[in-house]
């Protein structure tokens, strides 16, 4: 059986880039305004509170692990406010195994692990719209084991390095977003999944994407009327059912021409009676036609092959 939440982080392809041991002690304070990269933190010790842009702020504690899949503006801080408890919240320091925030001399009241990744799908802002803003899981001690290989991994220069990495990165997406999918969930294709109707609709669609699918046929196969299916699919993923076909089949499109497969392959796997109009619905969609889009990608990877 296909599992969409597993096809969607797969296509993220999901890149390591940093990870490091912080610290903070006394009066500290993390503002960061980041480009979108997606951002994980496990708190290995202690306690620190995460404000992020348009969320309530979150007390961390031991264990509690964050990610933000598209991070742009979040501060981390000590328990206690800034203001009153003394010395300079935006000291850094380095030590010998960590980075200080805050006292460089004093016990830390937090210790965290921290790291950057990137997805190098052209398709990220689409997949990552179709994820939660935030996820916290707290007490999850497979989640604490995958992210502690990851830092392990990125730490050393062994030979398959990269490829542990993608797969270990993947399992860590999924198994943080597989622990706080529920009906609570924001929006998205989390919430859609938690839905036993509409999960058999979401399926569907990845299992038969060329199938022409329609908004009565799916509600049939979740045994809902045509409009109590589309209000609830709505509603659940933030976006309508055709909607979400016709953007699962560009990513799948994008994801088949990157590989170099004729246009013809293409525009039937994804559910096209003909090439052109495939064409014209992909130049719709991502703005460039699928030869071009095949060409650039081509042209791309073997830019970066030879810089490689």
């Amino acid at each position: 059986m296909i599992d969409p939440l597993a096809e969607v982080v797969t296509l993220l392809q999901p890149h390591a880039l940093l990870s490091k041991l912080v610290s903070g002690a006394g009066a500290w304070c993390v503002r960061r305004t980041e480009t979108g990269q997606p951002f994980y933190c496990v708190v290995l010790e202690g306690g620190s509170r995460l404000e992020v842009d348009g969320h309530a702020p979150i007390d961390l504690e031991a264990g509690d692990f964050v990610l933000i899949p598209s991070a742009r503006d979040f501060t981390m801080s000590g328990l206690q406010p800034t203001l009153t408890s003394g010395g300079d919240p935006s000291e850094v320091s380095i030590l010998e195994n960590e980075i200080r925030h805050g006292d460089p001399s004093a016990p830390p009241d937090a210790r965290l692990l921290v790291g950057h990744f990137s997805f190098g799908s052209p398709d990220a802002k689409l997949l990552v719209s179709l994820l939660p803003k935030i996820v916290h899981v707290r007490n999850e001690s497979r989640l604490s084991t995958i992210v502690a290989l990851v830092s392990q991994e990125a730490r050393q220069q062994r030979p398959g390095r990269d490829l542990i990495l993608a797969h270990l990165l993947e399992v860590m997406l999924i198994e943080a977003l597989r622990s706080t999918a529920g009906i609570g969930t924001p929006p998205g294709l989390l919430r859609g999944l938690s839905d036993p109707r509409l999960s058999v609709a979401i399926r569907c669609m990845h299992e038969a994407p060329a199938h022409p699918w329609t908004v009565k046929e799916l509600a049939k196969e979740t045994a809902l009327s045509r409009s109590a299916f589309f209000e609830r699919f709505n509603r659940a993923v933030g976006t309508a059912p055709m909607e979400y076909l016709l953007a699962w089949r560009m990513a799948l499109a994008r994801s088949l021409l990157s590989r170099q497969l004729p246009i013809t392959d293409v525009a039937e796997q994804v559910g096209y009676g003909s090439a052109s109009a495939f064409s014209v619905a992909f130049t719709r969609v991502v703005g460039l036609p699928p030869s071009q889009y095949a060409r650039e990608t081509a042209d791309r990877r073997g830019s970066s092959e030879f810089k490689g």
